[in-house]
Protein backbone atom coordinates (compact mmCIF):
# COMPACT_ATOMS: atom_id res chain seq x y z
CA UNK A 1 0.00 0.00 0.00
CA UNK A 2 1.43 3.33 -0.65
CA UNK A 3 1.80 5.77 2.07
CA UNK A 4 0.80 9.59 1.88
CA UNK A 5 3.91 11.40 0.88
CA UNK A 6 5.57 13.81 3.84
CA UNK A 7 4.87 17.25 2.44
CA UNK A 8 6.81 20.21 3.46
CA UNK A 9 6.35 23.98 2.33
CA UNK A 10 10.09 24.77 2.18
CA UNK A 11 10.84 28.40 1.15
CA UNK A 12 14.12 30.11 0.30
CA UNK A 13 15.09 33.65 1.93
CA UNK A 14 18.05 35.17 2.21
CA UNK A 15 19.47 38.60 3.73
CA UNK A 16 21.55 39.99 1.34
CA UNK A 17 19.40 40.81 -1.46
CA UNK A 18 21.83 42.77 -4.67
CA UNK A 19 18.57 44.81 -5.64
CA UNK A 20 17.19 45.60 -2.50
CA UNK A 21 19.61 44.52 0.43
CA UNK A 22 17.91 43.35 3.58
CA UNK A 23 14.55 43.40 1.66
CA UNK A 24 13.54 40.62 3.78
CA UNK A 25 13.63 42.27 7.13
CA UNK A 26 12.04 45.59 5.18
CA UNK A 27 8.20 46.59 6.69
CA UNK A 28 5.16 45.49 5.19
CA UNK A 29 1.58 44.59 5.85
CA UNK A 30 2.14 44.60 9.89
CA UNK A 31 5.01 42.61 9.85
CA UNK A 32 8.24 42.24 6.94
CA UNK A 33 8.27 41.41 3.88
CA UNK A 34 9.63 37.95 5.53
CA UNK A 35 7.13 37.84 7.91
CA UNK A 36 4.25 38.49 5.08
CA UNK A 37 5.35 35.69 3.23
CA UNK A 38 5.71 33.34 5.81
CA UNK A 39 2.23 34.36 7.26
CA UNK A 40 0.46 33.45 3.79
CA UNK A 41 2.71 30.10 3.28
CA UNK A 42 1.59 28.66 6.65
CA UNK A 43 -2.02 28.25 5.41
CA UNK A 44 -1.18 25.70 2.44
CA UNK A 45 -1.71 21.99 3.84
CA UNK A 46 1.58 20.40 4.91
CA UNK A 47 3.64 18.53 7.40
CA UNK A 48 6.08 20.68 7.87
CA UNK A 49 7.06 24.62 7.24
CA UNK A 50 11.01 25.12 6.91
CA UNK A 51 12.77 28.35 5.88
CA UNK A 52 15.65 27.32 4.42
CA UNK A 53 18.56 30.21 4.56
CA UNK A 54 22.12 30.40 4.79
CA UNK A 55 23.90 30.90 8.15
CA UNK A 56 23.38 34.65 8.20
CA UNK A 57 19.71 34.23 7.22
CA UNK A 58 19.76 31.69 9.72
CA UNK A 59 20.64 34.40 12.38
CA UNK A 60 18.57 37.41 11.02
CA UNK A 61 15.54 35.47 9.89
CA UNK A 62 15.39 33.17 12.70
CA UNK A 63 13.10 34.87 15.21
CA UNK A 64 10.14 35.92 12.28
CA UNK A 65 10.15 32.33 11.21
CA UNK A 66 9.77 31.05 14.77
CA UNK A 67 7.03 33.77 15.28
CA UNK A 68 4.95 32.33 12.68
CA UNK A 69 5.48 28.52 12.99
CA UNK A 70 8.59 27.95 10.70
CA UNK A 71 11.56 25.63 11.20
CA UNK A 72 14.76 27.29 9.97
CA UNK A 73 17.36 25.00 8.16
CA UNK A 74 20.54 26.68 7.17
CA UNK A 75 22.74 25.54 4.35
CA UNK A 76 24.85 27.14 1.24
CA UNK A 77 24.53 30.00 0.42
CA UNK A 78 24.75 29.95 -3.26
CA UNK A 79 23.51 26.52 -4.37
CA UNK A 80 20.09 26.79 -3.62
CA UNK A 81 19.17 23.02 -5.09
CA UNK A 82 21.43 21.72 -2.23
CA UNK A 83 19.97 23.46 0.40
CA UNK A 84 16.94 22.47 -0.90
CA UNK A 85 17.97 18.28 -0.86
CA UNK A 86 19.76 18.89 2.28
CA UNK A 87 16.35 20.16 4.14
CA UNK A 88 14.31 17.72 2.60
CA UNK A 89 16.61 15.16 4.31
CA UNK A 90 16.95 17.19 7.49
CA UNK A 91 12.76 17.16 7.92
CA UNK A 92 12.10 13.67 6.36
CA UNK A 93 10.46 15.37 3.47
CA UNK A 94 9.39 13.17 0.56
CA UNK A 95 7.76 15.99 -1.48
CA UNK A 96 7.99 19.92 -1.16
CA UNK A 97 6.50 22.79 -2.11
CA UNK A 98 8.78 25.36 -3.23
CA UNK A 99 8.05 29.08 -2.63
CA UNK A 100 10.51 32.22 -2.38
CA UNK A 101 10.84 35.10 -0.11
CA UNK A 102 9.91 37.66 -2.93
CA UNK A 103 6.40 36.84 -2.95
CA UNK A 104 4.07 38.53 -0.47
CA UNK A 105 0.38 37.19 -2.41
CA UNK A 106 1.39 34.04 -2.97
CA UNK A 107 -2.07 32.16 -3.70
CA UNK A 108 -3.01 29.32 -1.56
CA UNK A 109 -5.76 27.83 -3.64
CA UNK A 110 -3.43 27.74 -6.44
CA UNK A 111 -0.76 26.00 -4.03
CA UNK A 112 -3.85 23.54 -3.10
CA UNK A 113 -4.52 23.12 -7.21
CA UNK A 114 -0.52 22.12 -7.60
CA UNK A 115 -0.91 19.60 -4.78
CA UNK A 116 -4.02 18.37 -5.89
CA UNK A 117 -2.45 17.64 -9.46
CA UNK A 118 0.62 16.19 -7.91
CA UNK A 119 -1.46 13.45 -5.82
CA UNK A 120 -3.29 12.56 -8.76
CA UNK A 121 -0.86 12.29 -11.50
CA UNK A 122 2.65 11.75 -9.22
CA UNK A 123 4.23 13.62 -11.13
CA UNK A 124 8.23 14.66 -10.29
CA UNK A 125 7.05 18.53 -10.83
CA UNK A 126 4.04 20.34 -10.87
CA UNK A 127 4.13 24.15 -12.02
CA UNK A 128 0.98 26.17 -13.00
CA UNK A 129 1.78 28.32 -15.18
CA UNK A 130 0.46 32.04 -16.80
CA UNK A 131 -0.84 33.41 -13.37
CA UNK A 132 0.41 36.75 -12.38
CA UNK A 133 4.32 36.66 -11.26
CA UNK A 134 4.91 35.72 -7.82
CA UNK A 135 1.61 34.13 -7.18
CA UNK A 136 2.98 30.69 -8.00
CA UNK A 137 4.99 28.08 -6.08
CA UNK A 138 6.17 24.57 -7.68
CA UNK A 139 5.74 20.92 -5.80
CA UNK A 140 8.35 18.91 -6.20
CA UNK A 141 9.19 14.99 -5.06
CA UNK A 142 12.36 15.11 -3.13
CA UNK A 143 13.50 11.92 -5.28
CA UNK A 144 13.39 14.20 -8.34
CA UNK A 145 15.57 17.26 -6.57
CA UNK A 146 18.23 14.65 -5.62
CA UNK A 147 18.18 13.22 -9.29
CA UNK A 148 19.13 16.82 -10.46
CA UNK A 149 21.55 17.41 -7.69
CA UNK A 150 23.30 14.87 -8.90
CA UNK A 151 22.77 15.18 -12.70
CA UNK A 152 23.76 19.48 -13.00
CA UNK A 153 26.78 21.22 -12.22
CA UNK A 154 24.91 24.00 -13.74
CA UNK A 155 24.98 27.07 -11.96
CA UNK A 156 21.80 28.07 -12.74
CA UNK A 157 20.29 25.00 -12.13
CA UNK A 158 21.68 25.11 -8.70
CA UNK A 159 20.49 28.66 -7.84
CA UNK A 160 17.26 28.65 -9.67
CA UNK A 161 16.38 24.70 -8.41
CA UNK A 162 13.94 23.62 -10.95
CA UNK A 163 15.04 24.65 -14.28
CA UNK A 164 16.79 21.15 -14.62
CA UNK A 165 13.81 19.28 -13.86
CA UNK A 166 11.17 20.82 -16.18
CA UNK A 167 14.06 21.51 -19.19
CA UNK A 168 14.51 17.20 -18.97
CA UNK A 169 10.70 15.86 -19.46
CA UNK A 170 12.40 12.92 -20.98
CA UNK A 171 13.81 12.33 -17.66
CA UNK A 172 10.95 13.60 -15.18
CA UNK A 173 7.27 13.76 -15.43
CA UNK A 174 6.63 17.29 -15.47
CA UNK A 175 2.95 19.03 -15.28
CA UNK A 176 2.66 22.50 -15.91
CA UNK A 177 -1.16 22.98 -15.85
CA UNK A 178 -2.68 26.53 -17.09
CA UNK A 179 -3.52 28.42 -13.95
CA UNK A 180 -7.57 28.53 -13.46
CA UNK A 181 -9.38 31.59 -16.25
CA UNK A 182 -9.89 33.38 -13.38
CA UNK A 183 -6.20 34.06 -12.37
CA UNK A 184 -4.63 34.47 -16.33
CA UNK A 185 -2.25 37.31 -16.58
CA UNK A 186 0.87 36.40 -17.17
CA UNK A 187 1.82 39.68 -17.72
CA UNK A 188 1.28 40.90 -14.13
CA UNK A 189 3.41 40.82 -11.33
CA UNK A 190 3.71 41.02 -7.17
CA UNK A 191 7.14 39.77 -6.68
CA UNK A 192 9.51 41.93 -4.88
CA UNK A 193 12.80 42.51 -6.30
CA UNK A 194 13.35 46.21 -6.50
CA UNK A 195 12.53 49.17 -4.15
CA UNK A 196 9.73 50.29 -7.10
CA UNK A 197 7.97 46.27 -6.01
CA UNK A 198 8.19 47.39 -2.62
CA UNK A 199 6.63 50.81 -3.11
CA UNK A 200 3.98 48.91 -5.18
CA UNK A 201 3.23 46.43 -2.46
CA UNK A 202 3.41 48.55 0.32
CA UNK A 203 0.22 50.71 -2.54
CA UNK A 204 -1.54 47.25 -2.48
CA UNK A 205 -1.46 46.48 1.29
CA UNK A 206 -2.67 49.95 1.76
CA UNK A 207 -5.53 49.79 -0.43
CA UNK A 208 -6.70 45.77 0.71
CA UNK A 209 -5.68 45.11 4.08
CA UNK A 210 -2.40 42.78 5.38
CA UNK A 211 -4.37 39.83 4.19
CA UNK A 212 -5.93 40.30 0.60
CA UNK A 213 -7.80 37.19 -0.82
CA UNK A 214 -6.75 36.47 -4.54
CA UNK A 215 -10.05 37.64 -6.19
CA UNK A 216 -9.11 41.43 -4.53
CA UNK A 217 -5.32 41.08 -5.54
CA UNK A 218 -6.85 39.93 -8.67
CA UNK A 219 -9.23 42.54 -8.63
CA UNK A 220 -6.67 45.31 -8.14
CA UNK A 221 -4.80 44.01 -11.17
CA UNK A 222 -7.05 44.37 -13.30
CA UNK A 223 -8.05 48.18 -12.29
CA UNK A 224 -3.84 48.48 -12.62
CA UNK A 225 -4.11 47.29 -16.34
CA UNK A 226 -7.04 49.45 -16.89
CA UNK A 227 -5.64 52.35 -15.59
CA UNK A 228 -2.07 51.95 -17.27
Amino acid sequence: MNRTPVTGVVVQMRIDSSRLPGKALLPLAGTTLAGAVLRRLRRIRADAFVLATDAVGADALGPVAEAFGFSVFAGPKDDVLARYVLAAAAFGLDRVVRATGDNPFVSVPLAELALDESDASGADYVGLVDMPVGMGVEVVRVSALVRAFNSTTSAFDREHVCPYLYGHPDEFRVQRPACPDSYHNPRARVTIDTRSDYDRALSIFAALGDEPSDDAILSWLRDERKDG
